[in-house]
Order: C-alpha cells, then structure tokens, then sequence
C-alpha cells in the first residue's frame, strides 16, 4: 500500500540557509528510499516554509524520519498542547491514487520534480474543496498521474511531475453525481485564489531542495 504525505514546517529567523543544508546534506530521506520504504521524497523551500512530499511503501513514515535533520532549524507551531514542528497538509485534490506499488511505479523517466504555493482567499476555501473533490471523485475529467495539492490554513502546497502523466485512475471515484460543471472555467476559479503582489493569480514555483526516487536510486546501484 502506498501513503502520500505532504508536511509544513517553518524557519526559525535567520536560520533557513543553515536549515536548508543541513537538510540536504543528511541523507535521511535518500536512505528511507534506498530501503524502500518510500518510493519518492522531495523538499521545497519558499519564504519561511519548509515542505515535504513523500510516498511511503507498506508502514507509515513520519517527518521527523526523512527529515529530523531540520528541526533544530524549526519553529514550534503555536496553539499545539505539545511542542510540534510539522503540520500535516490536508490533501484537497489529486486525479488519481495509488491503487497498488506496481500501479504508482513510474513507468517512463520524470524529467522535473516541483513545488508550487498559491494563497486562497479564506472566505473561498470550502468552495474550493467542495468544487475540487467534486471534480475528483466524479473523474469529470483526467489530468496529471502524480500531481497534488494540499492545504493548511489557507495555504496551498502543490508537488508536481513532468514530464505530465495522464491516464485513467484506476480506483473507482466515491462519488456517482455528476456536479462538475461542462466547462471547467464556469467554477471560477479566478475568484478563489488571493493575487500576488506582481497581479498574478493561482501558483508560482519554489526552490527545491532535493528530490529522490526508488527508480533512480536502484539503477545507481547497480
């Protein structure tokens, strides 16, 4: 069985840079897909914000596993009965899933791995979810394999692949309506998401720090 994760952390003032290296240099999460207990892992920095993407293979894998060598770097969240540095990314909308290992195997080289954020406006975040899971699990349409999105507050983190993948899911949608406008641009979209302070709506990209996969890792070692 395959888990997606998607994790937020924040810097501490004036130690991202020492952050981001010692996160790179650990080599925790290259070892876990080594092992195979992840099939892919990547980190993304933007601002003050730390984000991971992983695959977990059979058992769960927590942050402080792939990623432990950050947290001295890391804030506490505040509002939390005990100290805590990862927020868990509430998955609002992916085309497809995992059905199985031999189904999420990477079929052909990915060229790019990449992060991206956009800022909904708070008072559209419902309507964002409900008109996404609505898309999602009606399989109005298809659209890239690998690609999600998740959200805290009201903060959007995206992982993507490319070269794209599209092809139909295999697990069956949860859904058997069919409330997904004709034309997807009818959701309106445009109105959801906050302007950014150059105009530009929707995501932007940020900095990766590392991206792994068990694909790859296998052949270096042969």
């Amino acid at each position: 069985m395959i888990q997606r994760f998607m994790y937020r952390a924040a810097w501490q003032q004036g130690r991202k840079e020492e952050g981001i290296k010692a996160l790179a240099d650990s080599g925790q999460a290259l070892e876990l897909v080594r092992q195979g207990r992840l099939m892919t892992a990547a980190a993304f920095h933007w601002q003050d914000n730390l984000f991971l993407y992983y695959e977990s293979i059979d058992q769960e894998v927590s942050p402080e596993e792939m990623a432990g060598a950050a947290e001295p770097y890391l804030c506490d969240w505040p509002g939390r009965s005990e100290p805590c540095k990862w927020i868990r990314m509430v998955d609002v909308f992916h085309f497809n899933e995992p059905a199985d290992t031999e189904h999420w195997l990477r079929k052909s080289p990915v060229e790019r791995r990449g992060g991206r954020v956009a800022h909904l406006k708070p008072e559209m975040a419902s309507s964002y979810i409900y008109y996404h899971y609505q898309l999602q699990e009606e399989r109005a349409f298809f659209g890239p394999k690998y690609e999600i999105i998740g959200m805290h507050e009201n903060l959007l983190f995206g992982y993507q692949e490319f070269p794209n993948v599209v092809e139909e899911p295999t697990v069956q949608g949860r859904l058997n309506t069919k409330g997904t406008p004709e034309n997807w641009s009818d959701s309106r979209m445009d109105l959801h998401f906050q302007p950014w302070e150059d105009g530009h709506l929707y995501f932007k990209p940020i900095e990766q720090i590392f991206a792994y996969y068990m694909g790859d890792c296998q052949k270096d070692n042969e």
